[in-house]
């Protein structure tokens, strides 16, 4: 079995920062690439960060400059710095991995249990 989880949400006020952590543990053979998703309360979960393997980034445009997406393969742990918040942050944050679990010769995307953001004076 594979296992994701997720620390670092919380409270904060406009402009201030928090650091996500995601990190994979069980029978894991190989991740690909990690991720983080937000959803906000009536909206659509989007992709707001991601990291392949080989360390290529790629973010929404509503987070360049301010959010880095990072990675420890010896850990199994993907982290989101996140600076200059604002209060159209607020969300619920997921992190997701593509896992290659043993015994299985394909990756599959697994999710973590969410962590609150919530950006407010």
């Amino acid at each position: 079995q594979v296992q994701l989880v997720e620390s670092g949400g919380g409270l904060v006020q406009p402009g201030g920062s928090l650091r996500l952590s995601c990190a994979a543990s069980g029978s894991i053979f190989s991740i690909n690439v990690m991720g983080w998703y937000r959803q906000a309360p009536g909206k659509q979960r989007e992709l707001v960060a991601a990291i392949s393997s080989g360390g290529v980034r790629n973010y929404a445009d509503s987070v360049k400059g301010r959010f880095t997406i990072s990675r420890d393969n010896a850990k199994k742990t993907v982290y989101l710095q996140m600076n200059s918040l604002k209060p159209e942050d607020t969300a619920v944050y997921y992190c997701n991995l593509g896992i290659q679990p043993y015994g299985s010769n394909s990756y599959s995307g697994y999710w973590g249990q969410g962590t609150q953001v919530t950006v407010s004076s």
